[in-house]
């Protein structure tokens, strides 16, 4: 497996930081730097139809070998990190044998990683850790899932004895600004199915996910002079507050879990003037999913009617929607990768995504696309950590969905 830690430890090396407020795909240069990287890596392992296009999406195919009736199966992960947290100047370690004590993971500014904070720490005792030096995140969201699908080919491709038929794969930009499936081509991919490989820890299956929104609200009050502000002034930013606050308390993402849908303001910013509030909005089921959505808008309608000076727009714009209602249609995909997953002793742990994958935007494509674990824990910060082993096992699954996908039953 050392390629697999090879490519791991130096594809995270490159920034591929992704940027919201950049319109351009990709958004950052990074991402075209490591697809470049990557193509010639694809091309050194012998694969074929490689295309890389100017918007950083990159495919390939590893020939079918067999005459037999066999689905095309795609696999995808995304190049792009979160723009949540710093991805330049990421310097990896490997803790070897980890003892489940504390890892010290900067010294100099006392940064420390306990299972006392993360106890999932404990399950790892005695394995080998990729961690982070407490200064940037560490890219194994998806740039694991990226190493993982290559090591599977390249061990299919040294093993013709394994019957298969066409393998695709995959490698978008932009998934973590939500765009990884902006300019996907699903008729040129042309798989029968695929599996995002983009999940967290070992075992996840996952085929729910949230239905997700976004609210922008513009807020424009007047501003006067304090000293004769009596009757004439209008606060945007205390308007904001105000619709805030009448949004319930018990849906944030901080009081929620499993099911549970929310509101959260991801970033508020004004004068007195003017004031501008983003938020998304998210919930498994379609109805709450709705119900949240109106809301929003009966709250504005109501603050329009009492500060009847003011001017308040909002815009709320659906992002992706659960997965479920098109998988389930499909379920022997689910079956497949469970199977697979207790043929090589992995327990599966099926269970709703609170987020979305690229996967839930390219099923209402016409591609079903289920999502899998990549090992990974703490994505989008400091704290991020993946085991060796859980990395190997991700190839393994791989590589027994590829085994098991002659003996499908539709």
């Amino acid at each position: 497996m050392s390629f697999l830690l090879d490519k791991f430890l130096e594809y995270v090396k490159v920034d591929t930081t992704s940027k919201e407020e950049n319109v351009n795909c990709p958004s950052t240069d990074g991402q075209f730097v490591l697809a470049t990287i990557i193509k010639k890596d694809l091309k050194g392992l012998g694969f074929e139809d490689i295309k890389l296009d100017s918007h950083s999406y990159l495919t390939a195919t590893l020939k079918g070998n067999t005459k037999k009736d066999i689905p095309t199966i795609g696999f995808i992960s995304h190049i792009d990190t979160a723009p949540s947290f710093n991805g330049k100047g990421v310097n990896p370690r490997i803790i070897g044998d980890y003892n489940g004590e504390e890892i010290v993971l900067n010294k100099e500014k006392d940064i420390v990683m306990s299972p006392k904070d993360f106890p999932e720490l404990k399950n790892y005792k005695g394995q080998d850790l990729i961690v982070t030096d407490g200064t940037t995140l560490l890219g194994a969201d998806d740039k694991a899932g990226v190493v993982e699908i290559m090591a599977a080919l390249k061990y299919l491709k040294a093993h013709p004895e394994i019957e298969h038929g066409d393998i695709r794969l995959c490698f978008t930009p932009d998934e973590e600004i939500g765009r990884g499936s902006d300019k996907f081509d699903v008729k040129g991919f042309n798989a029968d199915f695929a599996y995002t490989i983009d999940g967290g820890e070992l075992g996840e299956l996952e085929y729910e996910n949230f239905n997700a929104a976004s609210a922008e609200i513009r807020i424009t009050g007047k501003n006067i002079h304090p000293g004769t502000a009596k009757n004439k002034m209008i606060n945007s930013l205390i308007i904001a507050m105000e619709i805030n606050s009448m949004l319930p308390v018990q849906e944030r993402p901080e009081h929620t879990e499993k099911y549970e849908g929310f509101f959260l303001l991801k970033k508020m910013e004004g004068i007195v003037e003017e004031t501008s509030m983003h938020y998304i909005i998210r919930d498994h089921s379609m109805e709450k999913f709705n119900e949240k959505k109106e809301f929003m808008k009966d709250v504005i309608r109501f603050i329009e009617s009492k500060y009847k000076g003011a001017r308040i727009e909002l815009n709320i714009k659906d992002s992706y929607y659960n997965m479920k209602e098109k998988i389930e249609p499909e379920y022997y995909i689910i079956e497949l990768a469970k199977k697979s997953m207790e043929d090589v002793g992995v327990v599966p742990k099926i269970k709703p995504i609170r987020g979305g994958t690229d996967g839930a935007r390219l099923s209402y494509m016409g591609l079903p696309c289920p999502n899998i674990f990549t090992g990974g824990h703490n994505f989008h910060g400091k704290y991020e950590y993946i085991p060796i082993q859980s990395m190997e096992k991700a190839v393994e699954v791989i590589v027994s969905i590829i085994k098991n996908s002659g003996g499908i039953k539709k």
